[in-house]
């Protein structure tokens, strides 16, 4: 590797003469200073007291005599100086949090870039107003109330900026404005007597470079840029935005001093640029390039680096590292909110913010009760409430979990007091009975020796009695939902650290973490558009335009910090890999970087790239399909089988694929239950069948008259809600989704009711059975047992004389799916299926009675308005004994094929 910038800033001082050992160094961050305090020790030959290495925030700081304050710290007083601006019907916290960390980010810009806020702050408020207009002189309530709080910003923004004050507080802004105020009038918190040394820096806003311009000024300091000639000298190239304007504008350079670039991007190195479909596949590229690395004498993998652009990769990426390489340090930390343990709190809050009156909504539960950790305090607990708990309400279909289903559960009583507190809980009620659960988890974790999972549980810990705290200070969270936003605001800036050694090994980082470093070889993932760089963003209330005019960064300049970092990790190294997705998706990025393209088409660095496409070794093999062979057991299945009955329902499912009708009707596996919060299609049928049966039943062997029908009509009401309340135990038809279902079938049977009506103006219609179950035993040719043939007709009736068999269908009916030309596709074809079902019915009718002669047909819910859909054979609806003789042979023909030994049970693909 070329000699690191941080080792270039010292062999220059030392050339100027400077001790190194007693100057102040003022760095972008503090990691970059760990390693310059590692070079200046490799320079010395006795041990000193480290010279001052801080942080421009730290520098900044010490000038004021303000404290950085915490960003909840900052939101909580800035709502409570919202509540007291006079704003008519002002936001609550909960609506409040959603927007107060844009304007508290905005505020920040201001004042870091030095704007007078009563300047901007009016102008805002006039460009609202002005978007508001309208030729009505009056405003409505809503745009009043919208308007004002641009009225009263200023306002806000003025008593903020005091309060923070008189407490010596401040945000990053803030603090700078103040301290650029202390050095313009001599007044600095504190003086610096040995040289400063500003290092490495790009983006400065106003205060930061009006506070190092100071110091230049003065004559007792140095500034050294981490630029590349390359970049300098090109007037349009993003690395050197920054730097360009601050060559051609500070007066210090104005006056004969001149910035010193490198002159390292144009030497020789080897960049290698690898297109990888989807973002886990980079890391499993990244996981094989290591491992070729690792295994590279020439490569030395202290001197490595992986650079993470999108930082939500480091968890599948930690699992992608080969175990060939001995030490990892991670630079970043891990957001709490990307955490198991995280969503677990969260789904506890949900639990309780779903909490009525009829206990605890199942929704909310279910998702509770899975999550890995109640999983582990269950099966701790030594009665597996969790599974229990999701059998009981699957099968109860129990919409509500109240303390009468809790009782069921008495070995965790205790855990559940927990998990189900009786009354509604308040948010301290709440972090009270998180801290429980922890206390709980950590019992069992200690006694597993599992560190991780105790080092998320600490955090944890620390984050809710930091919560506790919050929470004592404001009397504006009474209720639950309004400190869900809080508890999410917290994780998402706490973070979990990583513990290593930042000097050995191998460095994982994101991209703000590499300013100032330097290394051998670097692989960067996720180098596609929006995220590196970043693009357009909307997390602002200040408009593009106005930004523009009042020097405030835009996009364009948000996209050029990382446009440097890019360009600056690369310019020394020797060894380059940039990965980017080749498949953008909303999640994932968008297309390959414009950086990409622009090494791609720099005529400079194209000698030194490898550009492919990573296409991952597909072989997709044709699935064989499933058989299944007629062992000497299955045989005996099926004979018992044969006994019990073949249902009309069982044989079709046969003729759809011979494997689902062995899993659901030999070996009895059905769908997993689930609870139903929209009615089931199978539950809506029984309940209008159910229904019908109880209205007509009176009606049996009766001729069905106008009277019968208004009489039918008074009680469908009634009918309808018993048989909800028999089938969906727990359910309120009075309000929500079931109540609509609950509307169409009452209104699917008034219809029915309706037709009837005026069928029997026309018609006589005589009922003679209603559900009635049928079951005939059939001698099949070629088989040596009996076969079993049940069914249940849904209504069967006399229309003028001829016999009807009705089947009722709540599903989709179109008519070709009663019609057969050719009676092959009868025992081959699901789409016959129905025609099937019919013959099957008008069969056992035949073999109960002797009567062959009837129809049979469908009556469709969705479809009433066509009449019955009527089985015909080339256009003939009569059933004959010609027709159920053809029926039986194909029957016959089924069930020798089912039966037959040599005929495995092979599935079917549609």
């Amino acid at each position: 590797m070329h000699e690191s910038f941080l080792e270039y800033v010292l062999d220059d001082l030392q050339n100027k003469d400077l001790d190194i050992t007693k100057c102040t160094y003022v760095l972008p961050s503090k990691r970059s200073g760990t390693f310059l305090k590692k070079h200046i020790a490799n320079r010395l030959d006795k041990n000193i007291f480290s010279p001052d290495i801080i942080s421009i925030q730290e520098f900044i700081g010490n000038l004021s005599d303000l404290t950085p304050a915490s960003n909840i710290d900052l939101l909580l007083l800035l709502f409570k100086v919202y509540k007291k601006s006079h704003i008519e019907e002002s936001d609550d916290f909960t609506s409040f949090i959603n927007w107060g960390q844009t304007l508290l980010q905005d505020f920040n810009e201001i004042d870091g870039y030095l704007i007078p806020a009563h300047d901007i702050l009016n102008y805002l408020s006039a460009i609202k107003e002005i978007n508001h207009w309208s030729t009505s002189k009056e405003k409505s309530e809503l745009v009043e109330n919208y308007l004002q709080l641009w009225k009263n910003l200023e306002t806000i923004y003025s008593e903020f900026y005091d309060v923070l004050l008189k407490q010596k507080k401040g945000y990053q802004g803030l603090i700078q404005r103040e301290a650029v105020k202390a050095t313009q009038k001599g007044r600095e918190n504190i003086t610096y007597t040995t040289p400063i040394i500003f290092v490495g820096f790009n983006a400065l806003n106003a205060a930061e470079s009006t506070i190092i311009q100071h110091y230049l000024e003065q004559g007792n300091s140095h500034m050294y840029w981490d630029i590349d000639t390359y970049f300098l000298n090109d007037p349009i190239h993003d690395a050197a935005l920054f730097v360009r304007n601050y060559k051609n504008n500070w007066p210090y350079y104005k006056h004969g001093n001149k910035i010193a670039p490198q002159h390292n991007f144009l030497k020789e190195k080897k960049i290698t640029i690898t297109g990888v479909p989807k973002n886990i596949s980079q890391t499993k590229y990244v996981g094989q390039l290591l491992k070729n690395i690792g295994e590279n004498k020439n490569i030395d993998l202290s001197k490595t680096a992986l650079v993470l652009a999108d930082e939500t990769l480091l968890n599948p990426m930690l699992n992608a590292i080969p175990t060939g390489i001995p030490e990892v340090n991670i630079t970043m930390g891990m957001p709490l909110n990307k955490t198991v343990l995280y969503s677990f709190f969260v789904n506890y809050l949900d639990l309780h913010l779903n909490v009525s009156e009829r206990g605890w909504f199942f929704k909310r539960v279910l998702e509770f009760i899975s999550n890995p950790y109640t999983l582990t305090l269950s099966s701790e607990d030594q009665a597996n409430f969790a599974q229990r708990m999701t059998k009981d309400i699957k099968e109860g279909n129990l919409l509500y979990i109240n303390a009468d289903i809790l009782s069921k559960y008495p070995k965790a009583k205790d855990l559940l007091s927990i998990i189900f507190p009786s009354g509604t809980i308040s948010p301290m009620d709440w972090i009270h009975n998180c801290l429980m659960l922890i206390d709980r988890l950590k019992t069992i974790y200690q006694k597993d020796k599992n560190a991780l999972e105790l080092e998320y549980l600490y955090r944890f810990y620390a984050l809710f009695n930091q919560l506790q705290q919050y929470l004592d200070k404001v009397d504006f969270m009474g209720e639950l939902k309004s400190i869900k936003n809080l508890f999410k605001q917290l994780a998402n800036m706490e973070t979990l650290d990583f513990i290593g050694q930042p000097l050995t090994g191998f460095q994982i980082m994101g991209m703000l973490e590499s300013r100032n470093l330097d290394f051998e070889t670097v692989i960067i993932t996720s180098v596609n558009e929006g995220i590196l760089p970043s693009g357009k963003s909307n997390n602002s209330f200040i408009p593009f335009d106005v930004k523009r005019d009042y020097g405030l960064p835009t996009y364009k300049e948000k996209d050029a910090i990382y446009v440097y970092h890019f360009y600056r990790l690369i310019q020394r190294a020797k060894n380059i890999y940039i990965t980017y997705n080749t498949e953008p998706d909303v999640l994932e990025g968008g297309e390959k970087s414009r950086l990409v393209t622009q090494l791609l088409t720099d005529e400079n660095v194209k000698p030194y790239i490898t550009h492919t496409i990573a296409t991952p070794k597909i072989s997709i093999d044709a699935k064989p399909l499933i058989q299944i062979d007629k062992s000497d057991l299955l045989l005996e299945d099926l004979k018992a089988f044969a006994l019990k009955g073949f249902s009309p329902t069982s044989l079709t499912n046969y003729i759809r694929n011979p494997i689902d009708f062995y899993t659901r009707n030999i070996l009895k596996i059905n769908d997993l239950e689930e609870v139903e919060e929209n009615i089931a299609a199978n539950t809506f049928g029984t309940i209008i069948h159910d229904s019908l049966e109880q209205l007509y039943t009176p009606l049996i062997n009766q001729v069905l008259t106008k009277e019968n029908i208004n009489d039918l009509k008074t009680q469908v009401d009634d009918v309808v809600q018993h048989h909800f309340e028999k089938n969906l135990s727990g359910v309120d038809v009075s309000k929500g989704k079931f109540l609509l279902v609950y509307n169409v079938i009452i209104k699917y049977l008034n219809n029915f009711l309706v037709d009837e009506q005026k069928q029997i103006k026309q018609h006589e219609i005589k009922i003679l059975a209603l559900e009635e179950r049928y079951e005939e035993f059939i001698s099949v040719p070629g088989l040596e047992f009996p076969i079993k043939l049940k069914g249940t007709l849904d209504r069967v009736d006399a229309f003028d004389g001829v016999i009807r068999i009705i089947d009722y269908k709540t599903g989709k009916v179109e008519s070709k799916n009663v019609k057969i030309t050719d009676w092959e596709t009868l025992i081959t074809d699901y789409d016959k299926s129905k025609a099937f079902q019919l013959l099957c019915y008008a069969y056992l009718y035949y073999k109960k009675h002797g009567i062959s002669d009837v129809q049979a047909g469908i009556i469709s819910f969705k479809k009433l308005g066509q009449g019955l859909f009527r089985f015909s054979e080339d256009k003939n609806t009569q059933i004959n004994e010609d027709t159920l003789v053809t029926f039986e042979n194909y029957l016959y023909q089924l069930m020798r094929e089912i039966c037959n030994v040599e005929i495995p049970l092979t599935e079917k693909v549609d």
